[in-house]
């Protein structure tokens, strides 16, 4: 491998160009007209512009990337995550044009990446999942299905995506037609398929994932797990590792549960499975597999030493993971904080424009992941994420200590973030405490909080 071709932008890229280099491989990054004097496009070895500014002009076209790969003599395709990296059309293409993709074969992302074929996996080897149902393609079968639940609340999901697209919580029959049309809709504009189906809704709830490595080798490894609960409209926030306040006997059920079903998919690459746990219970249900890597891996990275993208690039050599189970050692807290152009008072609408100033602070334990600098261009075309702050400390008190100085000495001017608002979260008592549930940050601290 000594070539790889980068179909995607901003942090993830200028990430993913680092791991290959490394590993003393070459980097092709393909862009858009509006990206061609990004960070990425400065750092990368090689530059393909592929298309125009829209996403479906660029990095969603599948035929464009994999003919960029082509003129370029890659040898492998990284996807990163979002646009084309769970898209079985383009694994499938780049095995038809002897081109290596990091990640999971495409039958494996089809069965991973549907919702329902994934936890009917999941149940398949005695991973629980709640009393969901099958799809449903229309409003009566959604009524008939809830009347059969008779569980409320419920929760619409899409079938064919993750990401909080098309989700919609259904208090009561009087709710159902809006939700499913809401819902149905969302999904068909953002998946291309309108399926979804209903699962009971836990009103008190922590989302916990679990980070995987696979080889082809048929061996399984788990870098912990992540508590994501700092979400608003199922987007996450922040993120943080390892989990704090779930018993020991508990995490190691749910850490078990990603690797068994890992194992069943026999799936090869980084995953993310991703479970929602019951606070008022200790119980837990499976939500869904992520075959890719994810925004938040860095604070695995950062507690285990791990580095994820190299090891995707390694187990796409067809290498096994360079590390055993018991070697993996979580170490310390890290919290991250994904800052994003966003005017918060306006309804946390996209800011793009140019950064006059990007100072961020360094240190130990501190970890940046971006693509600003000084007279960098926040696109309006793409999704509003600009950076990853990244703490690491022995304490999650420290962590959260470490991370309040970092957003308070950042200065970033031009456009607007969520600097104050993550810096406000983590000031706040009850997040600083105890661990939070998912709706926290909407319910009760975005309720009283002003920009």
């Amino acid at each position: 491998m000594k070539r790889i071709l980068i179909a995607n932008r901003g942090e993830i890229a200028v990430r993913i160009i680092r791991a290959c280099f490394d590993e003393g491989i070459e980097s092709v990054l393909v862009v858009s007209a509006a990206d061609t004097d990004s960070l990425a496009a400065r750092l990368a070895d090689e530059v393909v512009v592929i298309g125009p500014a829209s996403a479906s002009e660029s990095y969603l076209s599948a035929e464009r990337v994999v003919q960029a790969a082509l003129n370029a003599n890659c040898d492998a395709l990284h996807p990163g995550y979002g646009f084309l990296s769970e898209r079985p059309t383009l694994v499938e293409a780049c095995e038809q044009n002897g081109i290596t993709f990091i990640g999971p074969s495409a039958e494996i992302m089809r069965e991973s990446g549907d919702k329902l074929l994934a936890r009917n996996m999941a149940e398949s080897v005695g991973i629980p999942t709640g009393r969901g149902t099958a799809g449903l393609s229309s409003l009566d079968e959604a009524i008939e299905a809830a009347e059969k639940l008779d569980a409320y609340p419920l929760l619409l999901k899409a079938s064919a995506g993750g990401g909080g697209r098309g989700m919609t919580i259904v208090r009561g029959p009087e709710d159902l037609r809006e939700g499913f049309i809401r819902s149905s809709t969302e999904a068909e504009r953002a998946f291309g398929d309108g399926t979804v189906y209903l699962e009971p809704y836990i009103e008190k709830a922590r989302h916990i994932e679990v980070q995987l490595l696979a080889d082809s080798h048929g061996d399984v490894r788990h870098l912990g797990e992540r508590d994501c609960s700092a979400q608003r409209r199922y987007q996450k926030i922040i993120e943080e590792a390892p989990s704090v306040g779930l018993s020991e006997e508990l995490v190691g059920r749910i850490r078990d549960a990603a690797v068994r079903l890992a194992q069943a998919l026999k799936y090869v690459g980084a995953a993310t499975c991703e479970f929602l746990v019951d606070v008022q219970r200790e119980t837990f249900v499976f939500l869904e597999v992520n075959a890719r890597v994810q925004v938040e891996h860095p604070v695995s990275e950062m507690v285990t030493g791990v580095d994820i993208i190299r090891e995707q690039i390694r187990i796409a050599r067809g290498e096994r993971i360079s590390f055993s189970q018991e070697d993996v050692v979580i170490e310390g807290h890290a919290i991250e904080c994904r800052i994003n152009a966003e005017n918060v008072s306006a309804g946390f609408l996209p800011s793009p424009g140019v950064i006059t100033e990007w100072t961020v602070p360094q240190g130990d334990g501190v970890r940046i992941d971006t693509y600003m600098h000084d007279g960098a261009t926040v696109p309006p075309y793409y999704d509003s994420l600009i950076a990853k702050f990244i703490a690491h400390a022995p304490t999650r008190e420290e962590a959260i200590a470490k991370m309040v100085r970092v957003l308070e000495r950042s200065r970033v001017a031009g456009v607007s973030t969520t600097i104050d608002l993550q810096l406000a979260i983590l000031r706040d008592g009850t997040f600083g405490a105890e661990p939070i549930t998912t709706k926290w940050l909407e319910d009760s601290f975005l309720s009283g909080y002003r920009a």
